[in-house]
C-alpha cells in the first residue's frame, strides 16, 4: 500500500486545504458505542484520515440508537463526524485478511471489545504488530487489560459507580446520580486518544509503534482529582453538594426569577465584588466572611440569603449586574440554548456539514482550533459502508470483480452509491 496517498485515494469529504496537524495519518476504528468512537473522533477532528470499519447488516450498534432522522441515528451521527465506513466481515477468513492488509499500512488502530475478543479472531496486537511494527495498537476497555476486572462487562453508568463519581452527585443529603453526561464513557475515549498522541510522539523517535491500555475505569477514576486527596487527607467519603462546592462558598446555582443563575466566587476577591452587586455591601466589610474557609463554616447561612436576593429579579438583570462586577457567572442553559448562544456559534462549536443522505446537517464542531492555519471543513458523519468499494478499490488495488465477489459473499457491505461497476 502506498503510504503517500491515503486510503481512499483523495483527502475525503471535508474538502480542501489543511486538513490539521494529523493529516496524512491513517486509524482503523473498529470501536463501538461511545468510548472509542470518541477518541477516532478527536483524531479526525485534528486531519487524520480515519476508516470506520463495521459488520454487515445494521453496521455499529449504535446506529440502531432511536431517535432517527430518515433512518439515521442521533448517537452515530454525534460520534462519528469526519470518517469513513467500510463494512467488512471480521468473522469470516477473507474479512480478517482485509483488515491485516488494511492494518499493515495503517498508523493507529483503536479497538474496545472486550479483552481477548481481538485475540480470538486472530487481529490482536501481537499479531498486528508482528506485520507492522509501526503500528499503534489501541485497546479501551471497560476496566483495563489487567487487574481482577479485566474482561468485565462495563457501560457508562457501571464505570461512574465503581469510580465514586455517582456517590458525589446529587443533592445534599439525596441518594447518589448519574451524571448526565456520560464521564465515564467520554474519559475512555479522551484518555485514549491521549495515549495515542504521546505513542506518535514516541514513535516518531524509536520508529515502532506501541500498544495502549485506556480504560473507563482508569480515566474516570483520575478525574476524581482533589475529591480523591480530600479523601485521602480527612479520611470521609464526599459527599454529594448538588451544584455546590466542597471548598468554595459561595460557588452555587441560585434560582433567579424567570430560571437559574451561577455564581462562582472562586477567590476571595470575588467576595467583596459579590456582596457590592448583591446590594449588600456591609457583608464584604464583615471580618468574619473574608476567607473562603471562613465563609465556608457559614455556608448555610450565606447560601439562603443569597438566594433570597437572586429570586427578586430575572436570570438577564443578574449577568449584567455580575458582569458590572467582573464576578464569574452564568445563566443555565438548555443543551439547545448552549447550542445556539453567540459564542458556541463564534467557536464555530456548530457547523453545518453536507450528509451523503440527509444533505445539510449540523453537527458539533473541533474542540481544538490552531490559529493562523484554519482546517479544512469537517465531513459529516458516513452511512453504513459508504467508502468500501472505495477503499478496496484504490487503497487496496482489488479489481472490480473481486469487490463484486467478496459482496456477494457477505465479506464486505456495499452502500447503494458505493457499487462496484458492472
Amino acid at each position: 500500500m502506498d503510504q503517500a496517498m491515503p486510503w481512499g485515494g483523495a483527502a475525503g469529504e471535508g474538502g480542501g486545504g489543511w486538513r490539521g496537524p494529523l493529516s496524512g495519518l491513517r486509524v482503523l476504528d473498529l470501536t463501538r458505542v461511545l468510548a472509542g468512537p470518541l477518541a477516532a473522533q478527536f483524531l479526525a477532528d485534528l486531519g487524520a484520515e480515519v476508516l470506520k470499519l463495521e459488520a454487515p447488516g445494521r453496521g455499529g450498534e449504535t446506529r440502531g440508537f432511536a431517535p432517527f432522522l430518515e433512518g439515521e441515528s442521533h448517537y452515530f451521527l454525534a460520534l462519528n463526524r469526519g470518517k469513513r465506513s467500510m463494512v467488512v466481515d471480521l468473522r469470516q477468513p477473507e474479512g480478517a485478511a482485509i483488515l491485516r492488509e488494511l492494518a499493515s499500512g495503517a498508523d493507529v488502530l483503536i479497538e474496545n471489545f472486550r479483552p481477548g475478543v481481538m485475540e480470538r479472531l486472530g487481529l490482536g496486537a501481537a499479531a498486528l504488530m508482528a506485520r507492522n511494527p509501526r503500528l499503534i495498537y489501541c485497546a479501551i476497555s471497560g476496566f483495563g487489560l489487567t487487574g481482577p476486572l479485566a474482561g468485565a462487562p462495563s457501560f457508562d453508568i457501571v464505570t461512574q459507580a465503581m469510580t465514586g463519581v455517582m456517590s458525589v452527585n446529587g443533592a445534599r443529603g439525596g441518594p447518589p446520580v448519574k451524571l448526565g453526561l456520560p464521564v465515564g464513557d467520554m474519559s475512555g475515549g479522551i484518555f485514549g486518544a491521549l495515549g495515542i498522541l504521546a505513542a506518535l510522539h514516541e514513535r516518531a523517535a524509536t520508529g515502532r509503534g506501541r500498544l495502549v491500555d485506556a480504560s473507563l475505569y482508569d480515566g474516570t477514576l483520575s478525574l476524581l482529582g482533589y475529591l480523591s486527596q480530600l479523601a485521602f487527607i480527612t479520611g470521609e467519603d464526599p459527599r454529594p453538594m448538588g451544584s455546590a462546592h466542597p471548598s468554595v462558598v459561595p460557588y452555587d446555582a441560585f434560582p433567579a426569577a424567570d430560571g437559574t443563575i451561577v455564581i462562582a466566587c472562586l477567590a476571595d476577591h470575588f467576595w467583596p465584588r459579590l456582596c457590592a452587586a448583591l446590594g449588600c455591601a456591609e457583608w464584604g466589610l464583615d471580618p468574619g466572611l473574608v476567607t473562603m474557609a471562613q465563609r465556608q463554616a457559614r455556608r448555610e447561612e450565606i447560601e439562603p440569603r443569597i438566594a433570597a436576593i437572586t429570586r427578586t429579579r430575572r436570570v438577564t438583570e443578574w449577568e449584567a449586574i455580575l458582569a458590572a462586577h467582573d464576578i464569574p457567572h452564568a445563566p443555565v442553559l438548555g443543551v439547545r440554548e448552549a447550542l445556539a448562544h453567540p459564542h458556541a456559534r463564534a467557536r464555530e462549536m456548530v457547523v453545518e456539514v453536507t450528509h451523503a443522505r440527509l444533505g445539510p446537517l449540523p453537527v458539533l464542531g473541533r474542540p481544538i482550533k490552531f490559529p493562523g492555519s484554519p482546517q479544512a471543513p469537517l465531513a459529516a458523519p458516513p452511512v453504513l459502508g459508504q467508502h468500501t468499494a472505495d477503499i478496496l478499490r484504490h487503497g487496496l488495488h482489488y479489481s472490480e470483480e473481486r469487490i463484486r465477489a467478496l459482496g456477494e459473499r457477505g465479506v464486505i457491505g456495499l452502500a447503494e452509491q458505493e457499487e462496484a461497476t458492472p
